[in-house]
């Protein structure tokens, strides 16, 4: 089972305007994103997390974030701590919600060691920009999402702690709160301990800790320092504290006529009103996929009887069976809008919205030791970063 860890958490000074320095977290902004939001404040958390400048940007974001520490702009929590974050919003069903989850160290283990899990294959990154900042700056920053297979965590946590801060983003109230009592603190962690943490989100950044552990451990030749653990939000897997949208597949290199052969042989194929919100919903209720023409022209996808028999019931994987040896290219796009957009500007060839993976699938995944097509959930709203960082530790220091 892993282990999780309190920290002495880093928070902006009481009194901060933590709307004008809380950020999305840096995979979700645009370069006009990154400048609007660093010309908000001196003090706004891209500033260190998306640091601008040439080949000396790394160390640039590590004297910023001294700079911050000394000056009282940050300040570190005088014990160890653990972090209640809610988001309240109101999902795309008009339901009002909150997903609560604890901010902590979770235990950095060797893939397939067991604890915590991956759910889903991950497409590469040639970047190394997370594990420069990390090296540079010591610190965590964007915490990965992790989800909780033991039950009561929602129970722990219903109880409310001390109010360390607010913003709100985009309709979503995004609220953290301080949890300093030993007991409560090890009540939590014990819940959490009890079983596997599943990946949701931020397969990279996880697999970026365990090659900073190993980096800290040869130069430290110990096995016990702060890299052992990393930045980590953690809730239940349970329906209520769940959102979870599709990302839909886009393709490039081909064209809508071939792809809607190969799929012909595993889907039924007949004309569908233009997509709307609604659509996603029906889409739902009917079992099926939509297949998008450059055109602006729909059509259905219904699975024919048998044509995937033995495949995962997803509909990522039912779409890299169908088009298996294919020439299309395949990308990802969460979004309706966003995806028509691709197709409208000629980003993109054809596409396929998919439904949401179910929680039933997730949990399924988990308890087989699976792995999902890459892709295959989008897990809503997302993190802020800033609203806490964890302090790791430096191969220099140790």
């Amino acid at each position: 089972m892993p282990k999780i860890a309190p920290f002495r958490a880093i928070r902006y000074a009481s009194g901060t305007d933590l709307q004008q320095v809380i950020a999305p977290p840096y995979d979700v902004l645009s370069d006009a994103d990154v400048t609007e939001l660093g010309g908000r404040s001196e003090h706004n958390i891209v500033h260190v997390d998306v640091p601008a400048g040439g080949d000396d940007r790394y160390d640039v974001a590590a004297r910023v974030l001294g700079e911050w520490l000394d000056s009282g702009v940050l300040v570190a929590d005088d014990q160890d701590t653990l972090t209640i974050y809610r988001m309240s919003f109101t999902d795309a069903t008009g339901t009002p919600r909150t997903i609560v989850g604890v901010l902590a160290g979770l235990e950095v283990v060797d893939e397939g060691a067991g604890g915590v899990l991956p759910h889903e294959r991950v497409t590469p990154k040639a970047s190394t920009d997370r594990l420069d900042l990390t090296r540079a700056t010591a610190a965590n920053l964007s915490p990965v999402w992790g989800l909780s297979l033991a039950d009561g965590l929602s129970d722990a946590l219903r109880e409310p702690a001390e109010p360390v801060g607010e913003v709100t983003f985009d309709g979503v109230r995004h609220t953290v709160e301080r949890v300093s009592d030993p007991g409560r603190i090890a009540a939590i962690t014990a819940v959490i301990a009890a079983d596997d943490v599943l990946i949701a989100d931020g397969h990279h950044r996880y697999g970026i800790s365990r090659t900073y552990r190993d980096e800290v451990r040869a130069a430290s030749g110990r096995t016990d320092t702060d890299a052992e653990f990393t930045l980590t939000f953690i809730n239940e897997l349970v329906a209520d504290q769940l959102s979870i949208e599709a990302i839909h597949r886009v393709y490039t290199g081909t064209t809508v006529d071939t792809l809607r052969a190969r799929l012909a042989v595993h889907f039924d194929i007949e004309p569908a009103p233009a997509p709307t919100p609604a659509t996603l919903a029906q889409m739902v209720d009917l079992g099926r996929l939509v297949l998008l023409s450059p055109d602006g022209s729909a059509e259905w996808l219904t699975p024919k009887a048998g044509a995937f028999d033995g495949v995962r019931s997803l509909d990522g994987a039912w779409l890299e069976h169908a088009l298996a040896g294919a020439d299309a290219e395949v990308g990802y796009q969460h979004g309706l809008d966003e995806t028509l957009a691709r197709l409208a500007d000629g980003a993109a060839d054809a596409a396929v919205l998919i439904r949401p993976t179910s929680l039933e699938e997730i949990r399924r995944t988990a308890r087989e030791g699976l792995l999902m097509p890459p892709k295959s959930t989008f897990f809503t709203p997302k993190l802020r970063t800033g609203l806490v960082i964890r302090p790791t530790a430096s191969p220099d220091q140790t």
